[in-house]
């Protein structure tokens, strides 16, 4: 008897499925970094065009058991999304329904509170310095939202949608929050997601030693800034990487 493959019976079946299959492991993979909080946060990735309709995670659903077939197709432009039988989170509607509205160039979104990012949007200066090459990465890529206004419903969507402008802007660090990571893809989200996690940690850890710092040269950072972004084909091998361990071990993300 023959089995057909998961992945092969739902692909058939469900719109975006690709891309539902690579956001289903970033949130898997996120969980399993310990990055997600409780049932809050949340991704999204814009399916159309114009960048207005996306995808995004179910209301309070833990992000280890996100799944494909879960994710939440919306549309930007809905008045009446909040009153959908499965409306998402009233926050993650506010946040990500701004962005994929405001921000063309933003396709995938992910806003979590890590907690190396989070101390980091705690501290009075939340920029991120050049003290080694994960953290030159994102050297001039990098907007602070000084402004927290509280939770991000609609009108503080707004208002950080419009800190999105520059499309050189990869990362978001909402201070007194936490952190929002853009991307053009899934996996240059998550890769970026992940490294701004590590380069926090190694910032904060390397302050706790309380000794000066070796902070780069602007010019070196910039060089490395612009190579990581030239990268040929690292964050997409990346995600590639997780998704064959995640077949292996829990393959229900596809389903």
């Amino acid at each position: 008897m023959t089995v057909t493959p998961l992945r092969d019976t739902t692909r058939s079946n469900l719109p975006f499925y690709e891309e539902r299959v690579d956001m289903a492991a970033a949130f898997r993979w996120t969980a399993r970094l310990g990055m997600n909080e409780a049932v809050a946060n949340h991704f999204s990735l814009a399916v159309n065009d114009d960048g207005t309709q996306f995808l995004m995670n179910p209301n309070q659903v833990h992000f280890s058991r996100v799944r494909a077939s879960g994710l939440l197709l919306i549309d930007a432009n809905d008045p009446e999304t909040m009153n959908r039988p499965d409306a998402p989170d009233p926050t993650a509607w506010g946040l990500h329904g701004a962005i994929h509205r405001n921000v063309r160039h933003a396709r995938c979104v992910m806003h979590v509170h890590s907690i190396h990012a989070t101390v980091l949007a705690s501290l009075a200066d939340s920029l991120l310095p050049p003290v080694d090459q994960n953290s030159a990465m994102f050297f001039k890529r990098q907007v602070v939202d000084e402004n927290y206004g509280g939770l991000a419903f609609e009108e503080e969507g707004e208002r950080c949608s419009k800190l999105l402008a520059d499309p050189k802007t990869q990362v978001m660090i909402m201070g007194n929050h936490g952190i929002l990571v853009i991307g053009a893809t899934v996996a240059e989200a998550f890769n970026r997601m992940y490294y701004f996690e590590r380069a926090a940690e190694t910032y904060i850890k390397a302050l706790w030693t309380g000794r000066p710092l070796r902070t780069l040269s602007d010019a070196v950072a910039e060089t490395v800034a612009d190579q990581m972004d030239d990268y040929p084909g690292q964050a997409d091998r990346h995600l590639a990487e997780l998704k064959a361990i995640l077949d292996e071990q829990e393959p229900t993300y596809r389903a």
